[in-house]
């Protein structure tokens, strides 16, 4: 299976789908990031080869080769991915899926309509295109009144509310220590056992210790979240 995460916006999530949702579920997929500027899921301790979005022919190449891959495209990269996609007659078909993340401020909003419209305008059928709800607090209906309007009035994307990752602190306090969830909960290391021994251990030991404590604990409703998302995303 080959995916694609992309949206004009940034700040919306991408790396973190690649990362923390996509690769592990995906037999610990390459992940291409098309990226020049922001953070990419090598900060996680996830493998990436990094590529610019002008090198289009570079990465058709690569993507055939795999039987999966992960394509993790910049919102400073967007627009010549977009454009080389065009340009590559029907490239489109070798790409699964394309996953658009989307958060619920109005401007991030209304950037994502714009990236939807766009794939939609390429000839990318409807059951292809599929949205994340991410970092939600508590409704997707109440908080994403735009892009479930357009859904309900264009219906060329997939919009499954079910497809929503709550808000929660893990992932950035796993982006301050370069670890994804899957790494983390594969953690096999007692935290609980060395706070209450004996043995003398400095502060900032013992801080690590109770932090990866409270991380190990909050990761594993995280990863209850991220299964349910994989698998209403792709049925």
């Amino acid at each position: 299976m080959k995916v694609a995460v992309l949206n004009y916006t940034g700040t919306v999530g991408k790396t973190t789908i690649a990362a923390h949702l996509l690769s592990p579920r995906m037999n610990n997929s390459p992940i291409f990031a098309i990226e020049s500027i922001n953070e990419t899921a090598e900060g996680l301790g996830v493998d990436v080869e990094k590529m610019k979005g002008n090198k289009f022919r570079d990465l058709f190449k690569k993507i055939m080769l795999e039987d999966n891959a992960i394509i993790d495209i910049g919102a400073s990269n967007i627009e010549d991915f977009m454009n080389n996609m065009i340009k590559f007659d029907n490239s489109h078909e070798e790409i699964d899926f394309f996953v658009v993340p989307v958060t619920g401020g109005t401007k991030e909003q209304k950037e994502s309509i714009s990236m939807l419209d766009s794939l939609a305008a390429i000839g990318i059928p409807p059951n292809k295109i599929r949205v994340i709800f991410n970092r939600v607090d508590s409704d997707v209906i109440e908080e994403f009144p735009f892009i479930m309007g357009f859904y309900k009035k264009e219906k060329s994307f997939i919009a499954d509310p079910k497809c929503a990752i709550w808000e929660n602190e893990l992932f950035d306090a796993l982006s301050v220590k370069g670890l994804t969830v899957d790494a983390l909960m594969k953690d096999q290391t007692d935290y609980k056992s060395l706070l209450k021994s004996k043995t003398e251990a400095s502060e900032k030991d013992r801080n690590h210790w109770a932090d990866m404590f409270g991380l190990k604990a909050l990761s594993k409703s995280v990863k209850r979240n991220l299964d349910d998302v994989y698998l209403e995303l792709f049925k």
